[in-house]
């Protein structure tokens, strides 16, 4: 039987979210509980999880042969960026894309399966942060079901994805098995902060989270 693959802090993590340092929410087997952190720094709302993330399982053979994730493209809320690949912090959770680039781009995390491999893939986006105002990610609470993604990758192909449902979940209930859990399918998700922003805490109430599934 498959181990249950090392998904993020997820959203899409995406998982980043704003101004800050907090890494993204992460689940491996087993799979830990998730807690949103408190940043230190101004206006943070960033993804974050109190576990590290232990060392992947061996990839599955179809893994690779599924070409690393360079774009992302989302139509339908005019996100179209080149993708950074995300590995994890010397205390074992996952990196967020960095936030002293005004343009900064989500990205894949390296511990999940490239799009178009069996299993969730996962990227993560900043929504926006106080120095630099709207992220990539800002609009990804508008996607719908049946809306296009696209995953350009390293040796000139496209996966085709069709986002399969949205939710806002509160941090505090974070769908990890969800997100990271194993699927009988290649599937994506991309990772984002939402709802109320809470100042006291800085940072967000919740997490915006696409599903989407391979459709070419």
């Amino acid at each position: 039987m498959r181990r249950l693959l090392v998904g993020l802090a997820a959203v899409l993590i995406l998982t980043a979210c704003g101004a800050g340092t907090d890494p993204a929410p992460v689940a491996a087997p087993p799979v830990p509980a998730i807690r949103p952190a408190v940043s230190t720094s101004a206006a943070s709302s960033v993804l974050s999880s109190t576990q590290p993330v232990p060392t992947a399982p061996a990839s599955l053979s179809t893994a690779a042969l599924v070409a690393d994730p360079v774009s992302l493209s989302v139509p339908s809320v005019g996100i179209d960026s080149a993708l950074v690949e995300l590995g994890r912090n010397p205390d074992g959770t996952v990196e967020v894309p960095s936030l002293d680039d005004p343009d900064a781009k989500p990205g894949w995390y390296r511990g999940s399966p490239a799009p178009g491999a069996l299993g969730p893939a996962i990227i993560l986006g900043h929504v926006d942060s106080r120095r630099f105002g709207p992220g990539v990610f800002y609009d990804l609470k508008g996607v719908g079901p049946g809306d296009p993604i696209h995953v350009g990758r390293a040796d000139g192909t496209v996966a085709h994805f069709v986002v399969d449902a949205v939710q806002e979940v509160a941090k505090s209930d974070f769908p990890t098995l969800a997100v990271y859990g194993n699927i009988d399918h290649p599937g994506l998700r991309l990772i984002t902060c939402g709802g109320v922003f809470d100042p006291d805490a800085r940072s967000y109430e919740s997490n915006i989270i696409v599903f989407a599934s391979l459709v070419g």
